[in-house]
């Protein structure tokens, strides 16, 4: 237990009872951040959940720690945003050390015009209780607490669930079932399927410190430091003066001999003693030795299972790429999930969700494993390059692109999925069909506000406009597609501010949305529920929305 923070306990809670013949639209195992995330989306978009998890309380060591900028604007929009970046420590400056001399910094959101930080550090057990106190505020989620997945059985058109409950065994069916159980996944195991990749030897030592340091918010990340010789030290700042240091121990230690405490101490003790904190004392808060793999299921749908988060793809912690990229499962499914379930868009919309996170998968492990091999390098050569890529990049900076202490987490643009609609008019900007929309500052009726708060969760028309021609041509192209579900909404953005009747206006007060989508004058992005762009035109009309949101569903 956290010596500042008290853990909560849950009532244990049978899953609601099913009428004869119905099934649970959708079940969720596992209720840590990403079973959370995913409980709490889905009900945002209508679906009943029920969320089953065999404890009875939130994590325990600060676990998952960094949360990056894109996952920060996904917690927003969830609900749970404002109380992450409340309580978490904001960081946008790494550094990167060589025995003692500074290599280089870096930092992670080198332009303004962002609502969110670059990086938030918080400690897995405040995440987690914030996104169970959102749930709990949502009408549509049933939180079960302290019941285990026994069995699982594949049905034609659903899952049927066995499960140790607080008053016994049950079971229940289910139209999906979203597994986030984690690495060692049960439900994974019992369907008899496997996540393929490389296991790496090394071993780490995680140490969360209580203690009054000087420290800044800053990441720092050491190889071959003085205080612990021929290995590597990484170091953050979490919550209540609590900090993370990550040791590197090598592969042949003993890893219940390395987490007794007075193997820790000493190591710690030696590390501030050299950065010039002997009188500060420290305590103790948790501590663990891990390993890590970087692997993925071969496919993250089975049926009617969906895996998410570590259950479908594991990668090394350097890079802070586990639960930043859950989180985008999460965001990437829950929508696509719902308009399936309520009968908007083709099952085989689903399949989508498999190739494009795979596909994230794949650029997480691919990064998280090159980090690896440059941390803890396993043949002489490889040794003898490091040395010399630090030594250059004190003075050479294109020798800093090629130290790695952890590629930082990113979002991933999804350029090749097939739900993007090819762009037939050029384009000066990033923001191509596929990536997620950039954020920037923006005025509501003189108030000042942010792009990204007035997208997601449904489609959404972004028409750069300040011509009543322009946008009554548009609002004719939105009629003519009708008023169904699928119908975006139309969000207009203006370079002067004032009021269009009938619409959303947000006026552009530093013109970076435009520059960021290189908009003219009736410019339109078609932004997904999940905020990425699925089309844009320098003109907008009617069949063009109607093929692309049929495209971007699965149509």
């Amino acid at each position: 237990m956290a010596l500042g923070y008290v853990h909560p306990r849950f009532a244990p809670r049978v899953a609601p009872r099913q009428a004869p013949g119905a099934r649970h639209p959708l079940v969720i195992v596992g209720a840590g951040p990403i079973g959370l995330a995913a409980a709490i989306d889905c009900a945002q978009h209508g679906l009943s959940v029920v969320l089953l998890d065999d404890d009875d309380t939130v994590s325990v060591g600060s676990r998952g720690l960094c949360y990056a900028k894109r996952s920060l604007e996904v917690l927003e929009r969830l609900g749970a945003g404002e109380a992450v970046l409340h309580k978490g420590v904001t960081w946008n400056t790494g550094r990167v050390f060589h025995r003692d001399r500074e290599v280089y910094s870096f930092q992670l959101l080198p332009e303004p015009g962002h609502a969110m930080p670059g990086m938030v550090n918080l400690q897995q057990y405040y995440l987690e209780q914030y996104l169970v106190d959102r749930a709990q505020q949502l009408p549509g989620i049933a939180l079960c607490w302290k019941n285990r997945v026994e069995g699982i059985e594949p049905l034609a058109d659903g899952v049927r669930l066995r499960v140790a409950g607080p008053q016994g065994e049950y079971t229940l069916e289910a139209d999906w079932v979203i597994a986030a159980d984690g690495a060692r996944s049960p439900v994974r195991r019992m369907l008899g399927l496997d996540a393929e990749g490389k296991v790496f030897n090394d071993r780490f030592l995680i140490a969360d410190v209580s203690m009054h340091a000087q420290f800044p918010a800053e990441r720092w990340f050491w190889f071959d430091p003085p205080f612990h010789p021929g290995q590597s030290v990484l170091l953050h700042r979490q919550a209540d003066e609590v900090w993370r240091i990550d040791f590197q121990l090598g592969a042949g230690a003993d890893p219940e001999l390395e987490r007794q405490p007075e193997r820790v101490i000493p190591r710690i003790r030696a590390m501030l003693d050299h950065q010039g904190y002997q009188q500060v004392h420290f305590d103790l808060e948790w501590v663990s030795v891990y390993t890590f793999q970087c692997r993925r299921m071969r496919s993250f749908r089975s049926g009617r299972v969906l895996f998410a988060g570590d259950a479908a793809h594991q990668v090394s912690p350097f890079g802070a790429r586990g639960a930043n990229s859950g989180l985008q499962d999460v965001d990437n499914l829950a929508w696509k999930l719902a308009l399936v379930q309520r009968g908007l868009a083709p099952e085989s919309l689903l399949d989508s969700y498999d190739l494009e996170r795979a596909a994230a998968a794949d650029d997480n492990i691919g990064h998280s494993t090159r980090a690896t091999d440059f941390i803890t390098p396993k043949t002489d050569t490889a040794r003898r390059y490091r040395e010399a890529t630090l030594q250059l990049a004190v003075h050479h900076p294109f020798a800093r692109a090629l130290v790695n202490s952890g590629r930082l987490s990113t979002p991933t643009h999804l350029w090749d999925s097939a739900l993007n609609t090819p762009d037939a008019q050029v384009f000066d900007c990033v923001l191509r069909p596929g990536s997620p929309l950039a954020d920037a500052p923006v005025e509501l009726e003189g108030q000042g506000d942010w792009l990204l708060r007035h997208t997601g969760g449904d489609f959404t028309l972004l028409l750069f406009t300040d011509r009543a021609e322009s946008l009554r041509e548009t609002v004719q192209a939105l009629r003519e597609l009708g008023e169904g579900p699928l119908a975006p909404r139309l969000l207009v953005l203006t370079e002067q501010p004032g009021r269009l009747e009938g619409v959303q206006v947000l006026h552009d007060v530093q013109h970076l949305a435009a520059e960021r989508c290189d908009a003219r004058e009736g410019t339109a992005y078609l932004i997904r529920p999940d905020q990425h762009v699925a089309a844009r035109w320098r003109r907008v009309d009617a069949p063009s929305v109607r093929a692309a949101l049929a495209r971007a569903t699965g149509h």
